[in-house]
């Protein structure tokens, strides 16, 4: 009976880690990055909930932790990415863990401003016509340093040329000429204005881009990000 019992405890034992293997295997499937078959049931508007939902997570300190090993791993068969992230290079600003994402999942693409350039249209247009991606989303931030630094025309090196980009976002504030960085109500009004001029100016200047979104394959959005709750603001 001794030698029973032993037996049908080593039974139960490896019933039980074999549930408990496939139970712990089951969440780290579901973590990794997209893969081709998961892009492709991806649509615009399902890319946008998702991010949506992470801001959540991320602005309620409740960020997912899936094991990056796995992802690391997967990450030398290909890329599936859901979206581009155009962001300012600000470090209060992390974009993949704004929206909690991890390897595999967005394309981020940064410069002082968040704003549009050769490069980083080119990148768009690979990521949305070569990898697939379903979004592109540019994100400012409350407190731009490039923002406060075109409000107040600063003249510095190279960043003179990029700051004159953000201009015509400060000239379409009324009153912009009696105003400075030091006006946080008026700082925050440029940096959205900028965002809508830089969605704008990417439709005008790709017509890569311009004919996927007209087509339903992408959707590109504005976003402001408020670095008092870390959340985000879709404009």
């Amino acid at each position: 009976m001794k030698a029973l019992s032993i037996s049908a405890l080593s039974v139960a034992a490896i019933i039980g880690a074999s549930f408990l293997s496939a139970d712990s295997a089951a969440p780290a499937a579901a973590a990794l990055q997209p893969d081709k078959v998961a892009q492709d049931a991806m649509t615009p508007d399902t890319v946008l909930a998702d991010l949506k939902a992470g801001n959540k997570r991320y602005a309620a300190d409740q960020l997912s932790n899936p094991d990056l090993k796995p992802r690391i791993a997967k990450a030398t068969e290909g890329q599936f990415p859901k979206a581009y992230i155009l962001s300012c290079v600000d470090s209060r600003v992390p974009a993949e863990q704004v929206f909690d994402q991890r390897i595999g999942d967005v394309f981020v693409g940064r410069v002082a401003g968040n704003i549009e350039n050769d490069d980083q249209l080119g990148s768009m247009e690979y990521a949305a016509a070569a990898a697939g991606i379903k979004l592109i989303v540019v994100m400012g931030h409350e407190s731009c340093g490039a923002v406060k630094g075109a409000c107040d025309n600063v003249q510095l090196g190279n960043l003179s040329a990029l700051l004159q980009k953000i201009r015509p976002a400060v000239r379409s504030v009324e009153g912009n000429a009696d105003k400075t960085s030091k006006d946080k109500a008026f700082v925050a009004e440029v940096v959205k204005n900028n965002v809508k001029m830089t969605v704008a100016d990417i439709r005008t200047r790709s017509e890569v881009l311009a004919d996927m979104e007209k087509a339903g394959k992408i959707k590109i959005v504005g976003a402001y990000y408020s670095l008092k709750t870390g959340e985000v603001t879709f404009l």
